[in-house]
């Protein structure tokens, strides 16, 4: 048997030997990829909050209290204005 001058492991990949390299490179990236996106989930960082979730509870409170006829539209406004800066 000759199996050519790099021996029995070779030097000659033939037309596609690239792919036994870059077959396993890619098989782990995507390990890598899924394991860092399950840890990122998990701990929540990947969340963003929503424009509404970004409000101020006390500009919830003046409008439960503006709806409920607690505070007349004037005094609403200006406490409003006062929190939102």
């Amino acid at each position: 048997m000759f199996y050519g001058p790099f021996g029995m492991m070779g030097g000659d990949w033939g037309g596609f030997g690239f792919l036994h390299f870059l077959i396993p490179l890619t098989f782990w990236a995507l390990v890598i990829t899924a394991i860092v996106l399950l840890v990122r989930y998990a701990m929540g960082w990947g969340e963003h909050p929503s424009r509404l979730e970004r409000r101020s509870s006390g500009l919830d409170v003046l409008e439960e209290r503006y709806a409920r006829g607690e505070i007349n539209r004037d005094e609403y406004l200006q406490k409003k204005r006062d929190l939102l800066g």
